[in-house]
Formats: C-alpha cells, structure tokens, sequence
C-alpha cells in the first residue's frame, strides 16, 4: 500500500468526518445547539434526547412540565389563554426530581412567566434523585460539556434516520409543532382498552398508615418548593390529573388510599400558601374519572380531557385554595370507598385478574 494512498484515505476519511459533524450541528434535530433552522420546524417527538436541548436553546417564556398524561396537551391552548409562548419539559415518570431537573434548566435560559406542572400523586412518593443516568439516557445531550459530543456527531441513526425525520417533517409531512411529544395518535380510548389492560391484584393488602411515605413526601415537596421560593416571579398552575376510578381500585388493593389522600392534603397544605402558586384538582372529577371511555389505561387520559384541563386552568374551574381542600379531599375519600364497594363491581366479569398475586 503507497504513502499516496494511506495519505489520501485519511485525508478522505478526515473530510467524510468533517462532513458528518458539520450536518449534525448544522441540522441539530436534537437541538442542542440552536433552535430549528429557518423553513425546518421544531419536530419533537423524542423527548430523551430532544427535551433537555429545547429548554436550552428555543425561545419561550412559560414550560409544560409533567409526565405521560401531560404529553398530550397541544402547546397552543396555553399560548392563547394565557397570552405566552410555552414549550413542554416531559418525563415520563414525571417523578418530582426529574421535572425539577428540567425546570432549573428552563429558569437558567429563560425568564419564566408560567410553569404549568402535573403533579401525579405518585410524584409525591418517588425517590427524590433525579433518574435520568440510572435509565440509560444519553447523558452526554445533558451536560454543557461539547467535548464528548462525539457520540452525536458520529451518531448513523442521526445522521440516517434524525436528521431525514426533521427535514422531511419540515417539508413535506403535517406535523404540527404544538403537538410535541404528543403520542395519542392512534390510540384508542374506551372500556374495553382499559380492562383489557388492567391486571387486578385479587387480594386487598392492609390499608397502610397514612403517613407511610412522609418522609419521601417531604423530600419531594421541599424540591418543588425551592423552586417556587426561588423564582417569586413565576406563576406556577399546579394540577393534579384525573386517573381513572380502575386506579383507585388498584391502589386499595395495593393499601395506599388512605397514605395517598393524606399526600395529597400536605401537598394542598404545603403549596397553596405560596403567592405565585394556583392550585388544581381533577381528581374527584365524576363525570371524568368514572367514564372509562375517557381511558386508554387506568390512568392515561385522552387529548379531550387534556384540553378540558387546560380550559379549567384558564377559567379557574376546579381551583383548589384554602377554604375548599379539605372539602375536596373529603370528597375524593368517599368517593374512592364508593367506589371500591359500588361502582367497580358492574365491571367485575370484564378484569383480569393477576394469578401470580400472593
């Protein structure tokens, strides 16, 4: 093999990198870099690796934080009610830690005006450590350290697949940038899906004592809280999703009403003081939560329930403050008994019930 011919493959080998390297950054569908080129839209629809890069790099003054069931909101319902520009900071689990994670990321490129937070009661019991690394994210897109970039850059499903996905989104497809992260398209929503998808534990555990998980629930409060004290000039709209009544069976089942009503209360108590914080609960929403055509799972809600949330955030429907949650959670008690020993039982034939329960 010649000196002209090795010279000439690394000098080829130099420019086929250099090529590769400049079309991810140029293109950057994960946007770590900068925000869409102009005529390419902001396509997300990978939020491991597209989330933490948006917050750093779009412009926007209010953040969607939450988890699966916050995914489905279409970001222009904000934008019109409350006259903001606002982008999605989602992770699935929607535990307290990792949303705090995103939010402090948002609050350092951003001065926010709203943060419009789901806050799944199983937020409150989650381990208060972020997760992100713990779940294999690729933790190189969440540091600020472009040295071991390396793994984008040289990445062939970006190169191959990412970087054709935003471009042939932007030019050709329908996608609709108000949808990000948006995954109902579909999906089907209705008894059938619900019960076909619910395992029920046979046995009823002992009701646990209700201050069971304090310890995790103060942890987690106290990372939302901070971020509330810190940022005095944000508004934060706080609501709590409706799971459906199949949830409330399961979590009797499991002994966790009674700790769970009790998390939600100091939460009330906890958060509702706070000036810049409004309060939602759609929990003991009847005409939701005990249709199960409003279901795709025992928790996951359609896009119309999203929009139905929305529309109660800005006409102030459901607002919880302190003279109505302790009524609210009263509410929700004897709802949850109604349903465990009344409202369940019609659909009893139609459960499946897990046979490696104990």
């Amino acid at each position: 093999m010649s000196k002209k011919f090795i010279k000439h493959f690394f000098i080829s080998s130099g420019i086929l990198l250099f090529l590769c390297i400049l079309a991810v950054v140029l293109f950057d569908p994960f946007f770590q870099y900068h925000k869409p080129l102009p005529g390419l839209k902001a396509v997300l629809t990978d939020k491991e690796y597209q989330c933490v890069g948006s917050l750093k790099t779009f412009d926007y003054d209010s953040v969607i934080a939450g988890s699966s069931v916050a995914e489905n909101y279409y970001n222009d319902w904000f934008n019109q009610g409350f006259d903001c520009k606002s982008i999605k900071a989602i992770r699935s689990y929607g535990a307290t830690a990792d949303l705090c994670y995103l939010l402090d990321i948002a609050f350092e490129h951003q001065d926010l005006n709203y943060v419009f937070y789901n806050l799944d009661p199983a937020a409150l019991v989650a381990d208060p450590e972020t997760t992100y690394e713990l779940t294999g994210c690729p933790m190189y897109l969440y540091d600020d350290n472009y040295f071991n970039d390396i793994e984008y850059w040289l990445n062939k499903g970006v190169l191959m697949e990412k970087i054709p996905y935003l471009i042939a989104n932007s030019t050709i497809g329908d996608y609709d940038e108000n949808d990000s992260y948006n995954w109902a398209q579909w999906k089907q929503f209705n008894s059938d899906m619900v019960l076909g998808l619910y395992i029920r534990k046979p046995s009823v555990s002992e009701m646990k004592p209700e201050n069971y998980y304090e310890d995790l629930l103060n942890r987690n409060l106290k990372l939302l809280t901070d971020r509330i004290e810190a940022h005095p000039e944000t508004t934060f709209y706080i609501f709590v999703p409706p799971y459906s009544m199949m949830w409330w069976d399961n979590i009797y089942r499991e002994g966790d009403t009674d700790a769970y009503l009790y998390n939600m209360k100091r939460a009330m108590e906890v958060l509702i003081p706070y000036d810049n914080v409004i309060f939602y609960y759609f929990q003991n929403d009847r005409k939701i939560i005990l249709d199960l055509e409003n279901y795709m799972d025992i928790l996951h809600f359609s896009p119309d329930i999203n929009h139905y949330i929305c529309d109660c955030l800005i006409s102030g429907k459901n607002r919880i403050d302190e003279s109505n949650y302790m009524e609210s959670i009263e509410d929700m008690r004897s709802l949850a008994d109604e349903i465990v020993t009344e409202l369940v039982i019609p659909y009893e034939d139609r459960i499946k019930v897990d046979i490696y329960d104990e």
